[in-house]
């Protein structure tokens, strides 16, 4: 097959004919650009596909249009729930329009493997040149069809009428974006950045998944903090690594020695599913990533605490540091590999309040120990921080600096990182929070912000921003 291409600028997806192949593992022709979007059946002019009383139709939007009408023509084309090489369509609302009973409806995200999987749909040409026709994911033989103006999920039929009916061209969001955040269309979580290559990247855990169960990392770059590129998956569980197959969460990247080090913590979907850390390398901060030692770096139970939630600080002498653990936070100075260290030098710096997610950055002299309180499922989910002296602490704490702001319906602000712009002295906290409006503490998105400080290097308080 032939893929499909967006040309950015036009309100058209630009494809190449195919045929759909079904088959146990499919690959489809069309791709579809992610962010706020509208579809337009190809043969009713003027007429999207929306959602009324929580179910999906075809109806006519103009300008003129009520705004309610306007918001419930726009979706969201974000990364697909079952899988990324597909796509989930979510309403301004947070909900995602699914089939039931071959019924095109809007629903909560349950996270389970049955949600995920009628909620996920894979593009192939559509009938006219700048449309696509959407193929369900779990039912390959069927797609979504506009039929007396409700939309259904039909066995596919080789008719010209069929096919017109399957197929939407991808146009301009009839309720445009009007905030920043989330900065990456979709459901993720633990987000940490990095500069590279004169470029920010950000890694995330892939989320909207019933215990956190998803399996891979997604990488996205960008020269400004606001556009993001999609890189695709860099590191998956289930065909990278031999001792995990789920739970792929809270990666963190650190270059050394023209390399790239992803560190991440995963276990087992049955059996002992005790969370376990690794680390993957790559010669790019794209990927892919491998690897680098086909075993845990550090095992379940060798420590007190779940093993989750790596990070690693590199200071100005070019020593790298190994920070981890929920419920007990640790640090050890990693080996020149950064792939070892003397467990004889693993320290425990537990602050008061520590839950989870230790992040740690350098500025003017002082070493900035950062982490999350309280448990990620709560809306009281926030970050915390204190200085020291050295990599290692002692450490003073200084209090929570990022918290909900529930009058803008933000709520589970955490697990963090920081980043600075080359060359100058602007912050940002980059973090995960509930999806706004409809999420909770398995659909989370990542935000952006900025971070500033006081004439003493205190931080200040962050406003969590829409």
């Amino acid at each position: 097959m032939t893929g499909g291409r967006w040309t950015a600028g036009t309100a058209a997806l630009v494809l190449a004919g195919s045929a759909l192949v079904a088959t146990a593992a499919p690959v489809y022709a069309a791709t579809l650009p992610t962010g706020a979007r509208s579809l337009e059946a190809v043969n009713y002019s003027g007429h999207y596909v929306r959602h009324t009383g929580g179910l999906g139709r075809l109806d006519p939007v103009t300008s003129a249009s009520p705004a309610q009408t306007r918001l419930d023509a726009t979706f969201t084309v974000v990364n697909g729930l079952a899988s990324p090489s597909c796509y989930s369509f979510q309403t301004k609302d947070g909900l995602f329009l699914r089939h039931y009973d071959w019924r095109l409806r809007v629903d909560a995200n349950t996270g389970d493997a049955t949600f995920r999987a009628d909620a996920t749909f894979c593009a192939v040409d559509g009938s006219v040149a700048g449309s696509a026709s959407l193929v369900s994911y779990n039912y390959p033989s069927r797609r979504i069809r506009h039929r007396d103006f409700g939309l259904w999920l039909d066995a596919y039929q080789d008719t010209a009428a069929f096919r017109a009916d399957s197929s939407f061209r991808i146009a301009a969001p009839w309720a445009p974006r009007t905030s920043r955040n989330p900065v990456i269309p979709g459901l993720f979580a633990d987000p940490h950045v990095i500069v590279a290559n004169g470029r920010y990247h950000l890694y995330a855990t892939t989320d909207g998944y019933a215990g956190w169960g998803g399996t891979y990392y997604k990488a996205f770059s960008s020269a400004d903090m606001v556009n993001w590129t999609d890189h695709g998956v860099v590191l998956d569980h289930g065909p990278d690594v031999s001792w995990a197959d789920d739970s792929a969460w809270a990666p963190a990247v650190a270059a050394a020695g023209g390399r790239y080090y992803l560190y991440f913590s995963g276990g087992a979907a049955s059996g002992n599913t005790a969370k376990q850390l690794g680390v993957a390398v790559s010669d790019s901060p794209t990927g892919p990533f491998r690897d680098a030692l086909g075993r845990p770096l550090i095992a379940a139970g060798r420590y007190s605490g779940q093993a989750i939630d790596p990070m690693v600080f590199t200071d100005d002498d070019g020593r790298s540091y190994l920070y981890w653990g929920q419920g007990a936070a640790r640090v050890v100075p990693l080996n020149a590999d950064m792939t070892s260290f003397d467990p004889a030098q693993v320290r425990v710096i537990t602050p008061s309040g520590y839950n989870e997610a230790p992040f740690v950055f350098k500025r003017n002299g002082t070493y900035y120990l950062m982490w999350s309180e309280n448990d990620t499922r709560s809306e009281d989910y926030r970050v915390a921080y204190a200085t020291g002296t050295s990599p290692m602490g002692p450490w003073t704490r200084r209090g929570v600096v990022l918290q909900k702001r529930l009058e803008a319906g933000i709520k589970g602000t955490g697990h963090h990182s920081v980043v600075r712009t080359p060359g100058t002295d602007t912050w940002y906290v980059v973090y995960h929070r509930f999806a706004v409006p409809a999420g909770n503490g398995t659909n989370r998105e990542v935000a952006v912000d900025r971070m500033e400080f006081d004439a003493n290097g205190m931080i200040r308080s962050i406003v969590p921003t829409l």
